[in-house]
């Protein structure tokens, strides 16, 4: 198959990016996937959006991500309603270190258009019902932020909106691209081929390997990440997603009643290591919300982020690599930030300034040395 655009990876970066060039006007595009829309990383995240960054570049992107999002049904007009709630992200800060950091972000993130604010223990115990106020320095918080009941419904409008508007999302294995004449020629895993004037590859952590055959090898690595699962509770335990930052945890109540929580320390395999992180968890919950002390955490699920040394995206054209372009490196937020990295990606290959932020997203900012470190990873 011939195209214009060629885009290895239907995740959500890689369909946001589709989206933005297909509204432009652009001419043939298609999405090459292995095993289905939003099949990687975009179909385990669980949704969330936040603008409380500790770098400007992510809070810009953010606050443009999240305007898109909230005129999603207006834009992408998807047929299931993905249900943003806007339930807020409390970072609660027990050493007071920790809440000096938090105080320097938010005027950060305040100078960048970022309504958060600071918040005693009281003021946060007031948001938070039930969290035990003792020990704890203080807070920061944004109530715009939130989450998507349903994120795969998210993903899969970026997909039917870019369908609409031309583009085809084609079942295809790539496993190598390289330069010819006419632009770039995609290898399949079954001995077949594509060719493109451009290529963008958004393929997460399968990128690296992708890229490395041409001698382009950039610094991505898969991190595991797990996700702990309650059954559905009828009753109401906690509303904002509280992210406890000196003890390294995470929890959240989804809408159909789950309670989500990650213990933001753990690595490598399960096996007996899982109930080592369900201990830690379960003694934060102790310390910080006795009210959820009970709830069981059955479910364990796997996911994977796309982890750069500064925990930045990787966006923009590939060095010395004509019409070869990247997105990914994404370290987590790379469904909060899709919006603005579609916009941005497409203004780029359409010749345009795509924005101040994208100016540290470069590929050859490794090789520079000139990295902006993002420390706000949940």
């Amino acid at each position: 198959m011939t195209s214009d655009i060629a885009i290895v990876g239907a995740g959500i970066t890689g369909l946001s990016v589709a989206f933005h060039l297909a509204e432009r006007g652009v001419g043939s595009i298609v999405v090459y996937e292995r095993e289905g829309i939003g099949a990687g990383a975009s179909g385990v995240q669980p949704g969330g959006v936040r603008q409380q960054w500790s770098t400007r570049l992510n809070c810009l992107m953010a606050r443009d991500s999240l305007a898109f999002y909230s005129k999603l049904g207006e834009r992408l007009r998807p047929r299931v309603d993905p249900g943003f709630r806007p339930c807020g992200y409390v970072f609660v800060a027990h050493e007071s270190d920790t809440l000096e950091r938090l105080r320097a972000e938010v005027a950060m993130q305040n100078a960048a258009g970022v309504p958060s604010r600071l918040a005693t223990a009281e003021e946060a115990a007031e948001l938070v019902p039930g969290l035990r106020v003792e020990g704890i320095a203080g807070a920061s918080l944004c109530t715009e932020d939130g989450y998507f009941d349903r994120p795969q419904a998210v993903v899969e409008a970026f997909a039917e909106a870019a369908r609409l508007l031309g583009v085809a999302v084609v079942h295809a294995d790539v496993s190598g691209v390289e330069p010819v004449r006419s632009g770039w020629r995609l290898r399949f895993a079954d001995g077949t081929g594509g060719e493109a004037s451009q290529v963008i590859v958004a393929a997460s952590v399968d990128t690296r390997a992708l890229l490395r055959p041409i001698g382009v090898d950039l610094p991505i690595v898969a991190e595991d990440r797990w996700l702990f699962f309650s059954e559905s509770i009828a009753e109401r335990l906690l509303d904002p997603l509280v992210i406890a930052v000196d003890r390294h945890f995470a929890v959240k109540q989804l809408a159909d009643g789950r309670l989500l929580a990650s213990d933001l320390s753990a690595t490598g395999e399960p096996g007996e290591a899982s109930e080592v992180w369900r201990r830690r968890l379960r003694q934060g919950v102790v310390d910080l919300l006795p009210r959820l002390e009970f709830v069981v955490l059955p479910l364990l699920v796997h996911g994977v982020y796309d982890q750069t040394p500064d925990h930045q995206a990787i966006v923009g054209e590939v060095p010395g690599q004509d019409d070869l372009y990247i997105a990914a490196g994404f370290s987590g937020h790379g469904f909060m930030m899709a919006p603005e990295i579609g916009r941005g990606l497409a203004a780029m290959v359409l010749g345009e300034p795509p924005g101040e932020a994208f100016a540290h997203l470069r590929p050859d900012r490794f090789a520079k040395g000139t990295l902006v470190y993002e420390s706000a990873v949940v």
